[in-house]
């Protein structure tokens, strides 16, 4: 029974959305379910990448590691994605991904995401979007920052 949850919260995630439903169950199977606590780290800023997660309960916190402290730039949900960076690029982990409630999510292995990177040109195109999204919110993120740093802008 959690294989077919995982196969639906797979098919409604963007970056799978067009995966036949034989396809995402061999992902579903591959993946491990993992479980965090509220609090506890996915993923470490600097660490080597060795999977990608999908949240599939609960919320997490995307956070980089500045001068001034940890910053948080994003929030993550229900069927996002996180982590795909340090894979695909080969490089440490961008950020820091903490628990902010209990999550549960499915850690999907290096080798597994490249081969479907290579098989479906669509996710490819799907993680760029995300990746640009991203990008934009991080840079709006710092910008607001550093105006709030700087006394030139209040908290929205």
């Amino acid at each position: 029974m959690l294989l077919k949850s995982e196969i639906g919260l797979l098919r409604a995630v963007p970056l799978f959305a067009g995966i036949e439903p034989q396809r995402l169950k061999l992902i579903a199977y591959t993946a491990d379910t993992v479980a965090y606590r509220e609090g506890q780290i996915l993923c470490r800023q600097g660490e080597t990448g060795d999977a990608a997660f999908v949240i599939m309960e609960g919320e997490a916190a995307v956070s980089i590691a500045t001068e001034g402290g940890d910053f948080t730039v994003a929030n993550l949900k229900n069927g996002d994605v996180v982590g795909e960076i340090s894979i695909l690029c080969d490089v440490p982990r961008t950020a820091t991904v903490t628990a902010t409630s209990q999550l549960s999510a499915l850690r999907v292995r290096k080798e597994a995401f490249l081969q479907l990177v290579r098989q479906f040109p669509e996710i490819a195109t799907e993680v760029m979007r995300g990746l640009a999204e991203r990008l934009s919110h991080t840079n709006e993120e710092l910008a607001r920052a550093r105006n709030l740093a700087a006394g030139r802008g209040a908290p929205q």
